[in-house]
């Protein structure tokens, strides 16, 4: 290292190593500059001058000058390294990687290089050339705890388990009998504990039970050290010795769900299903009362027996859980019964048994058999818990009725307007929602919660200018829309995008879309410093459950909506592509001298508005200067400050491809994932892909709506395609002629059959009947009539829905406004979709999709007549200038709760 300098300028050089680690840039540049201003062709010093621009943000500068230091010295592993380390940088791993071996072919044993490789091949998931890499570094320095701990982990990551054991055991070995010193006690504990775990991966359970209890001593994280020996002990089926230690972990933690449920286990009584037999229910209900006996103030053991109790044993153990948290307020109280409704008849129960709490309340102001009196806040809680439980079954008016009677009760309790909220999104009204919500924030301007369930039903409603207004409250001063960005507020632009993608702005929702997938690659891109950090420290087992996690990342929920959001909205570009800047000549040209003018004046006055913007916006960010070390604090200006790049793009299905193979490997059991390949594939043309997508969707649910749909389109289209020509349509054409008849849905039946036989089997199902109904439409396009007929007479039949007292319709909102859509863009019948909205108004009174007869969309409605009132002096005011759908309340909704009654 720069070892062809004389001895002033090796010294110098030596500086710049230096003070590069310690970020001393200007020193670095000074030095380096230097050296050049003798040796202007030393390689090595041009490359760590590159490398220090690099950190500086002038990359373009870096480039060129460690490009030219290698070139200048082929033959320097420190070219080779720092070239790795540029490319580090920018992400450029698979690049970096193959610089790193470059360098080890000139220096093999170089510590530094191997260790930055072996990073690199963590994060890549190289595990073969990991495991090579940790062992040379273990052969080079194996007096270093982090080269054995890391050699063992890679193994274990590698699939083999009982290697990282051997390997451990070896380090164990090589240490003193009074090892370890006190200061590294925690760290040799966490070692030991995940040495263990590795023995129960193998099922070596008896032989990590003997190891455990032999260095207990050594243990400083006890709670961990009981956990793991009573998993291996119900492993090993040495039960009664579980059941006392999961009794004391009980003893410490009596609201922890893993110990009562391995507690369970250990007295025979557990099942996955949580099915259990009459004489189990009573075992366990003895098991619990002794418990709850012990520990009184559990939540938990009183919880619990709720999932397996059945008949007056679950009305009883219900009664005494509900009424100790309606008397003490809890608002969280029906999301902690919601899963019961899961269960057949507990919804019954729970609505009779509140019902009798309420009635009892509202006549006495006393639970039933009880002498003391109740709070009046208990009536209000009660009426509460009601509206939710109403709301839960579809049935809306029930549920406003009774959330505004306790609003009138008590109208200063935020979670009252919240939910009512609530109520009115599931009826469909996200106007009035929106209004409520913005109620409820103003009611306590300093709960962020609020403030982001009042934004989330703005964007619901389509209000993004006063969704982002309110959003950006919370955020810090200055750019505050980029500040939700980088705090990767990901559940807003997933529900900001899906409200550009409804209004139609296809910019806007992509850039909000590839915002989220932006953030899980800083997600991915944030495990790279763990993989030295938890080797230094020792937190292996957490290590490598991390790891973990991040090989599953992108199949969770939020990355699979913003990835099938890109993908439609590049399908929606692909069917209606946006105008060229040639077209817009030419549609300008058609227009009168007059209009031209103005037009040309009105876009030259918008770029002069978007181009001083972006000068003040660099002007700020200049003025923020340059830190001590000479390392400049600038956020790049965006490019593309309203997407409209992303919508100029010249083949959209090809960027809708890359998402998608995310999704097939992330998501492979989503039906929404291969509804996206079959309208993805069937665009490109891709026929055996396709008919992939098609097998996928019959495999996951044949029964589905979708699936039928996307059948019977695609054996259509194939049927009216050309005969096959040249020996690769034959070939593909042979391959569908021999995997139809495997399909039992087309067996020895012709699509119209096939669709007739569909709607026989799900006559009842409106989706059903509306797919057949399309089909049938696809197949004879002169058929059109009998297809809305039959969508038509369909019937909103009453039944019973999750235990719920009481019939309600069996139709979804949802439901009914897509068959709408059908009827009108796809069978293009404006007045069969008009009997369509004028029916569904009826179901649906408070939907303003529909023009329900209670919804904010009629003008005389009561939200539109308070609107009115606002221009009155009334306590009503708007947000940013919104007019009537971004109206929010600043007071108490004495007129406003008339809107359900």
């Amino acid at each position: 290292m720069g070892a062809s300098l004389p001895s002033k300028e090796a010294n110098l050089f030596k500086l710049i190593v230096k003070s590069y680690e310690t970020k001393q840039y200007k020193k670095v540049l000074k030095a380096a500059d230097a050296i050049l201003k003798k040796f202007p062709e030393h390689g090595e010093t041009l490359s760590m001058k590159g490398l220090t621009l690099n950190c500086m943000d002038r990359k373009s500068e870096a480039y060129e000058l460690v490009r030219q230091g290698l070139k200048n010295d082929l033959r320097s592993h420190v070219c080779w390294h720092v070239y790795g380390l540029l490319y580090r940088s920018d992400r450029e791993y698979r690049e970096a990687i193959k610089c790193y071996r470059n360098a080890l072919k000139i220096d093999p044993d170089n510590i530094e290089i191997l260790r930055d490789l072996s990073l690199l091949q963590a994060q890549m998931r190289d595990l073969t050339g990991f495991v090579d890499t940790r062992q040379q570094l273990l052969t080079l320095k194996p007096n270093h705890r982090t080269n054995w701990i890391g050699f063992a982990v890679a193994h274990h990551l590698n699939s083999n388990a009982s290697k990282a054991v051997e390997i451990l055991e070896a380090y164990e070995g090589t240490l003193e009998d009074d090892y370890p010193p006190d200061n590294e006690r925690c760290e040799h504990g966490e070692m030991l504990l995940y040495k263990i775990s590795l023995l129960e991966e193998c099922g070596f359970c008896e032989k990590g039970l003997v190891e455990l209890r032999k260095k207990e001593s050594k243990f400083v994280d006890k709670l961990s050290y009981k956990e793991q020996e009573v998993a291996l002990l119900v492993k090993l089926g040495h039960l009664e010795e579980g059941e006392k230690l999961y009794r004391m972990l009980l003893s410490v933690n009596p609201d922890n769900y893993r110990y009562y449920e391995g507690l369970q286990k250990c007295v025979g009584l557990f099942s996955e299903d949580a099915h259990y037999a009459s004489n189990e229910i009573d075992q366990l209900n003895a098991l619990y009362e002794s418990l709850r006996q012990q520990y009184k103030w559990s939540s938990a053991v009183k919880r619990i027996p709720l999932d397996f109790l059945q008949g007056d044993h679950f009305r009883e153990a219900a009664e005494n859980y509900i009424k100790p948290l309606l008397t003490k307020g809890v608002p969280s109280l029906f999301t902690d019964l919601s899963p019961l409704y899961n269960h057949p008849g507990k919804a019954d129960i729970l609505e009779q048994l509140i019902l009798v709490l309420e009635h009892s309340l509202r006549t006495t102001g006393r639970y039933p058999e009880k002498a003391e009196k109740e709070p009046p806040s208990t009536l209000m809680w009660t009426l509460f818990l009601l509206a939710q439980h109403y709301d839960r079954g579809y049935q809306f008016e029930l549920a406003l009725s009774k959330i505004d009677e306790a609003i009138e009760h008590t109208p200063t309790v935020i979670d009252l307007y919240s939910t009512k909220s609530r109520i009115l999104k599931h009826a469909g009204d996200l106007a009035a929602a929106a209004a409520l919500a913005d109620e409820a924030r103003c009611m306590d301007l300093a709960d962020r919660y609020i403030n982001s369930d009042c934004v989330k039903r703005m964007l619901q409603a389509d209000q993004v200018a006063s969704a982002e207004k309110t959003a950006v409250l919370f955020t810090k001063e200055g750019e505050q829309h980029n500040n939700l960005h980088d705090m990767q507020c990901m559940w807003y632009e997933l529900a900001s995008g899906e409200s550009y993608f409804r209004q139609g702005d296809l910019g806007w929702a992509l850039k909000k879309f590839l915002a989220v997938e932006k953030h899980y690659a800083d997600i991915t891109e944030d495990q790279f410093d763990f993989h030295s950090y938890c080797l230094r420290k020792m937190t292996l087992r957490t290590y490598v459950e991390m790891l973990k996690f991040q090989d599953r990342l992108h199949s969770h929920a939020y990355f699979h909506k913003a990835a099938a959001g890109a993908i439609r909205c590049y399908l929606k570009l692909y069917d209606s592509p946006s105008k060229s800047t040639a077209e817009e000549d030419n549609d300008i040209s058609k227009l009168l001298p007059s209009q031209k003018k103005k037009m040309r004046q009105k876009q030259r006055k918008a770029e002069a508005r978007a181009k001083k913007e972006a000068e003040e916006k660099n002007e700020e960010s200049s003025a923020a200067g340059v830190s001590k070390s000479g390392k400049w604090h600038v956020k790049p200006v965006d490019p593309d400050p309203n997407g409209e790049k992303l919508l100029q793009i010249e083949d959209p299905l090809l960027e809708a491809t890359k998402y998608l193979k995310l999704l097939q490997k992330s998501s492979p059991n989503s039906l929404e994932t291969h509804l996206l390949s079959f309208e993805l594939c069937i665009r490109k043309q891709k026929i055996l892909l396709t008919f992939q997508a098609v097998k996928q969707l019959l495999r996951l649910d044949s029964d589905h709506p979708d699936s039928h749909r996307c059948l019977i389109k695609f054996f259509h289209k194939v049927g009216s395609m050309n005969a096959p020509v040249t020996d690769t349509e034959k070939l593909i054409w042979s391959v569908i002629e021999a995997e139809r008849p495997t399909i039992s849905q087309l067996h020895e039946k012709s699509l119209v059959e096939a669709n007739k036989s569909f709607l026989e089997n799900h006559k009842d199902s409106l989706m059903h009947r509306a797919a057949s109904a399309e089909m049938f439409y696809v197949l004879d396009p002169n058929k059109k009539s009998e297809a809305i007929t039959l969508i038509e007479e369909s019937a909103n039949n009453m039944v019973p829905r999750n235990g719920a007292l009481g019939p309600m319709r069996e139709w979804k909102l949802k439901d009914c406004i897509a068959v709408h859509k059908l009827l009108g863009t796809v069978l293009v019948d404006n007045n069969a979709a008009l009997r369509w909205k004028v029916r569904c108004a009826e179901y649906f009174p408070y939907c303003t999709y529909f023009e329900g007869s209670r919804s904010s969309a009629i003008p005389n409605s009561v939200f539109n007549q308070m609107c009115k009132n606002s221009e009155n002096g009334s306590p009503f005011h708007t947000v940013g200038g919104q007019s009537v759908d971004s109206v929010m309340l600043n007071g108490k909704l004495d007129t406003f709760k008339d809107l359900t009654i």
